[in-house]
């Protein structure tokens, strides 16, 4: 046989494909076929041989997820009897959210998580992490790159993958099904458990107790539900409806049968209208108190929001970047409640390069500091690593383009951490301590520092505490136009070229943009993995990183910018702008801008 291509996004984020067999990315079949039986069983056996290095263990113990995608049980299948044969312990969960087998996978050696995240339902990947919570950082996982393809290489692949998997006992292979309703209930009880540390900041589990019989108090004051359009994703199956019952929270899924995936995956925008229609329709009904709804993608480890806009009395979707202002807002003021007394209190938040500028603002009212990181939930992981080390406080972390918000001490995105962050924005307020103080709460901080206390009001919504954000107008990360079709490979060449293009451009005010908007001076800044470069003069240096271009209005903090880089597990270039204020047709031609600059780049 000729060696094996597997045609494969390699990052990671995830190794992703369509492992359909028809090669269809929309395909609901569950079969593989020969090809992607390999690419699952070599992609096992390297991360054995890898976790084997790294622990020094003959038989170390692997914990295996899926979501609910169709291919998921085929590529499991193969990868379980592998690692069988390899010796290795295998703790097998099924269907598992992102969040529950990360969680869980702190107790053993390693995972393997199959899954394509928020790809159509033909695609399929894999992640792999050791016991720290998240996926293995770039370096780790370019180590597993080398080894895989180096495998692929192999003129005898087939031959050998065969051997691999046809040696085995079949008494321990139904052991470790058997023994997967065991595991599962052990990673439920360990997730939960994790949920209420992150959720509470607090590891002394009677302490833990105190917090959360103060929130549910609030919570019974001022009651809450929330509404889920699981639309048959992994969360289907995890801690949702029973945690949120166990917090007073009354809870309203639908769509809720696992992998029967009624709609697109990406919880974006035009996504999220199933969940608000569904919460008006509560709400007509006469159901008050569906005031959030969220929708996860299909590995359960993103879900951006819906909220009951009491202004307007109708369901209004969030933006990505407004999700995770709203996020970071919460989760900096729950941390300055918690913390602010303390003499050595330094806070931070860690984001991506295209995170809007309207989070730099709100780190700003509480003396948090940004750092900003390459694209990808690894990079932004171990960028607030980097930071705690430096001894700040990173409460809160995450890539505001899609949303993503991640708690420590959780290293994963999860919407739970999201929405009880929108659930003590509203329900940790203003209460009398033991001396007859007023200790205020999150949102009444929040008005108080950034100098809106007149905005503040006892009886807030959350349409209240939106209406106090930093105004942006941002690309959405799902519009058609923030995508474009990209020949060029080498990015580096490809920024030289644009380089060229921008500054003759600039020199030429854009055709009189640069005059119609105050534009004067630029910066540029790039990003690859935790490292930030600003003021960059060579364009090229950033790779497939991310490369900013920062616009100034004669001011010291720049009023826009545009942003550019190369999807690692898509076959598509990424563009963005970020605009100060409320202005839309300003976005759209800074946008148009950078498009028709990339373009002709492209060209050269």
């Amino acid at each position: 046989m000729n060696k094996l291509e597997p045609n494969m996004i390699l990052s990671a984020s995830g190794w992703r494909k369509v492992f359909a067999v028809s090669g269809d990315e929309k395909d609901t079949t569950c079969d593989i076929g020969i090809d992607n039986t390999c690419i699952s069983v070599l992609s096992a056996l390297v991360f054995a041989d890898y976790v084997k290095k790294r622990t020094s263990k003959k038989t170390p113990t692997i914990v295996v997820g899926m979501d609910t995608r169709p291919t998921g049980p085929q590529i499991t299948n193969a990868m379980v009897r592998l690692l069988l044969k390899e010796k290795v312990v295998v703790r097998y969960l099924g269907v598992t959210a992102a969040p529950e087998i990360m969680a869980f996978s702190k107790l053993f050696d390693g995972f393997i998580y199959v899954s394509a995240s928020h790809n159509p339902v033909g695609h399929n990947g894999i992640k792999f992490g050791l016991n720290d919570g998240g996926v293995l950082n770039a370096q780790e996982n370019a180590l597993l790159v080398d080894a895989f393809k180096e495998k692929c290489a192999d003129e005898n692949v087939l031959k050998n993958v065969s051997r691999l998997i046809s040696v085995r006992n079949e008494t321990e292979l139904d052991w470790v099904y058997t023994e997967s309703m065991s595991s599962k209930k052990e990673a439920l009880d360990m997730y939960r458990n994790f949920s209420r540390n992150v959720i509470s900041s607090i590891s002394n589990v009677p302490l833990q107790d105190s917090f959360f019989d103060l929130l549910k108090e609030q919570i019974r004051k001022n009651p809450i539900g929330i509404v889920c359009d699981f639309n048959g994703s992994a969360r289907t199956l995890s801690i949702d409806s029973a945690f949120f019952k166990e917090n007073n929270i009354n809870f309203y899924p639908f769509n809720d049968v696992p992998g029967k995936i009624v709609h697109e995956i990406i919880p974006e925008p035009e996504n999220l209208v199933p969940c608000a229609q569904k919460m008006e329709e509560l709400q007509k009904s006469g159901t008050k108190d569906a005031l959030l709804g969220y929708m996860p993608d299909c590995d359960g480890d993103r879900g951006n929001i819906v909220y009951w806009d009491s202004k307007s009395q109708s369901a209004q979707i969030l933006k990505a970047q407004e999700v995770f202002s709203l996020s970071v807002l919460a989760e900096l003021a729950f941390s300055h409640w918690l913390n602010s007394s303390e003499e050595n209190y330094k806070p931070a938040v860690a984001v991506n390069c295209p995170t809007s500028m309207r989070i730099d603002e709100i780190a700003a009212v509480f003396g948090a500091k940004v750092f900003r990181g390459e694209v990808g939930e690894a990079n932004v992981v171990n960028t607030a690593r980097l930071a705690r080390k430096q001894g700040y406080t990173v409460r809160i972390l995450g890539e505001g383009s899609n949303g993503g918000t991640i708690t420590y001490p959780s290293s994963v995105r999860d919407p739970i951490n999201t929405i009880f962050a929108f659930v003590k924005l509203l329900n940790i307020r203003d209460s009398i301590d033991m001396s007859g103080n007023t200790k205020k709460g999150l949102y009444h901080i929040w008005c108080d520092l950034s100098g809106q206390s007149n905005k503040y009001k006892e009886d807030f919504t959350l349409s209240d505490v939106i209406e106090t954000l930093p105004v942006y107008t941002t690309t959405g990360v799902s519009e058609s136009r923030a995508i474009l079709k990209i020949s060029t490979m080498d990015h580096s060449k490809l920024k030289a070229n644009f380089q060229k293009v921008f500054e003759n451009s600039f020199k030429n005010g854009a055709d009189g943009l640069l005059q119609k908007y105050g534009i004067s001076s630029y910066k540029c800044v790039l990003t690859n993995g935790t490292t930030e470069k600003v003021d960059a003069k060579d364009f090229s240096e950033s790779g497939k990183g991310g490369l900013k271009i920062q616009l100034f209005e004669d001011s010291e903090k720049p009023a826009a910018f545009i942003w550019m880089r190369g999807s690692g597990t898509e076959s598509v270039f990424r563009i963005m702008c970020d605009v100060k204020g409320n202005n839309p047709e300003k976005e759209k031609e800074l946008l148009a801008w950078e498009t028709k600059m990339l373009l002709e780049a492209d060209k050269m």
